[in-house]
């Protein structure tokens, strides 16, 4: 592997370790939270931009209460830690430049970001990250079931994407999973915010 291959990845644990750094004087209380009742909601810019904000926190709102939701403007430390994955593994995603584009995407653009507590888990029902994550649809909007909110809301699609060496539009991300909920609240929230979780109702 070249030198430049491993420097998204590098780019991508770096940016990740700011975050985790951050946390070390917070574990305790981040330990007391129970994830599975916590998904970040992130709203990305062609959400903004197609003006589906209250549309699709409309419909996440049928499924969790929204206990915040803020206007960002997005830094390159953040996507990249946010992303980390994408960046680790940049071969996946040829021809697409995956750190250039996701600086051209996000870096100085505005985000919504949103904090959603759900019901606990139990027999039948899954943990709130589970419950939302199947809101979403397939993350190729072209593949979303009708009913999901890429399959109602999306219009792009991977080979279109692929075709113009870019990421695919597709509206959203939320927490892939309990330990994904505290991973995205560090980097979206940040560890001084740690109130929005022990008070989710005022």
């Amino acid at each position: 592997m070249t030198a430049d291959a491993e420097r998204p990845s590098r780019q991508g644990q770096a940016a990740y370790g700011e975050y985790a750094a951050e946390c070390a004087g917070h574990t305790a209380r981040l330990a007391r939270v129970d994830w599975t009742r916590w998904s970040v909601i992130l709203l990305k810019p062609d959400c903004l931009v197609r003006g589906l904000v209250e549309p699709v926190l409309t419909r996440i709102a049928t499924e969790v209460e929204i206990v915040a939701r803020e206007t960002i403007t997005v830094t390159q430390a953040q996507i990249f830690a946010h992303y980390d994955d994408l960046l680790e593994t940049p071969q996946r995603f040829t021809p697409v430049d995956v750190a250039a584009d996701l600086r051209r995407r996000y870096v100085g653009n505005r985000v919504v970001v949103a904090l959603g507590h759900g019901a606990p888990a139990g027999p039948g029902r899954k943990d709130t990250p589970a419950r939302l994550r199947t809101m979403l649809g397939h993350y190729d909007p072209a593949r979303a079931h009708a009913g999901s909110i890429r399959g109602d809301f999306g219009v792009d699609n991977l080979t279109k994407a692929r075709s113009e060496k870019r990421l695919i539009d597709n509206l959203i991300h939320t927490s892939d999973d309990p330990d994904a909920a505290r991973r995205d609240f560090v980097i979206w929230f940040g560890v001084d915010r740690t109130d929005l979780l022990f008070n989710p109702h005022q």
